[in-house]
C-alpha cells in the first residue's frame, strides 16, 4: 500500500489581517495581566503561537516522500516563482540522498494547497509526526478558509489504528499511555532522531522558529530544504517502527 511522508511549515499572517474585534479576543488574555510590562509580555508571547493555528497562520511549505520509492516533491511558497521554477531541481545531497526529489515553487498558498491535494487523492496511507495533533488539521481548516477542494477526509479517523494514518508521535508515545512524565513520554522528531542514529533535521542549523525569518528575508528555498529534512528523517523513523515496534499492543 503506497504511503506518502510529509510535513508542513506554517508562518503567521499579519496582524492587519485581523480587525478590531479579533485583535481583542487574539489578545483577550494580555489585557488581563497585572501590569503594562505583563501584558507586553503575555501578547509577545501570544504572537509567537500565531504560527500554530490555522486562523492566524499560513501554509508556506509542504514536503512529501513516498515512503517506498524515496521520490518525491517540495511544494513551498515563493515570491520568485518564475526564477526558482528554473531553478527548480533534486534535493541537496545533505537532505536525503539527492535522489528523486522535484522542489516545485508556488505562486501563493491556495496553489500550494491544490497542489497538495492533488497528489494526496493519489495515497492509501499516509505518515507523519505529529501529524494527527498538528499537519492534518491545520491542512484541513486552511483549504476550507481558502476553499480548496480537500480529497481525502478520512485522515482524522479512528486514533488507534495505523491505516490509513501513522503518526508515529502516537506510536512512540503508545498513544499517550504514560502521560506526559511517564516511560513513554513525547519527545520531538529531533530526540528521537538522535536517539535511534537518524541524521538530526536541526543538523543544517535551522529549526521551525526560524521560518517567520527566513520567510521575511526571502529564503523560501532554505524552508523548503529544511522541511525536506524532516520529512526525511520521518521516513527513516518510520522504518524503525516497522521493524522493531508495529503490532505491538
Amino acid at each position: 500500500m503506497p504511503r506518502l511522508v510529509f510535513d508542513i511549515e506554517t508562518s503567521a499572517v499579519g496582524l492587519e489581517t485581523f480587525d478590531e474585534a479579533q485583535q481583542e479576543y487574539l489578545f483577550r488574555e494580555a489585557e488581563r495581566q497585572p501590569t503594562e510590562e505583563d501584558k507586553a509580555r503575555k501578547r509577545a508571547e501570544i504572537s509567537q503561537q500565531f504560527s500554530l493555528w490555522p486562523f492566524t497562520a499560513q501554509v508556506v511549505c509542504i514536503a512529501m516522500i513516498n515512503a517506498d520509492s524515496g521520490k518525491g516533491q517540495v511544494l513551498y511558497q515563493s515570491d520568485d516563482y518564475d526564477e526558482e521554477s528554473l531553478e527548480a531541481g533534486e534535493a541537496p545531497e545533505d537532505a536525503t540522498g539527492g535522489a528523486g526529489i522535484e522542489f516545485a515553487p508556488q505562486v501563493d498558498e491556495v496553489e500550494l494547497l491544490t497542489a497538495f491535494w492533488d497528489v494526496a487523492k493519489r495515497y492509501d496511507g499516509i505518515v507523519t509526526f505529529n501529524g494527527r495533533g498538528f499537519d492534518v488539521p491545520f491542512l484541513y481548516l486552511r483549504s476550507a478558509l481558502l476553499n480548496v477542494p480537500i480529497t481525502r477526509k478520512d485522515w482524522l479517523g479512528y486514533r488507534y489504528q495505523t491505516e490509513p494514518h501513522c503518526d508515529l508521535a502516537e506510536q512512540f508515545t503508545f498513544y499517550s499511555v504514560s502521560g506526559r512524565d511517564g516511560a513513554a513520554r513525547k519527545f520531538n522528531l529531533d530526540f528521537y532522531c538522535k536517539a535511534f542514529g537518524i541524521p538530526s533535521p536541526k543538523a543544517m542549523g535551522v529549526t521551525g522558529a526560524d521560518v517567520a525569518t527566513l520567510l521575511a528575508e526571502g529564503r523560501h528555498r532554505e524552508i523548503a530544504e529544511y522541511c525536506l529534512r524532516d520529512v526525511a528523517a520521518t521516513v527513516e523513523l518510520h522504518k524503525v517502527w516497522e521493524a522493531r515496534l508495529k503490532g505491538i499492543k
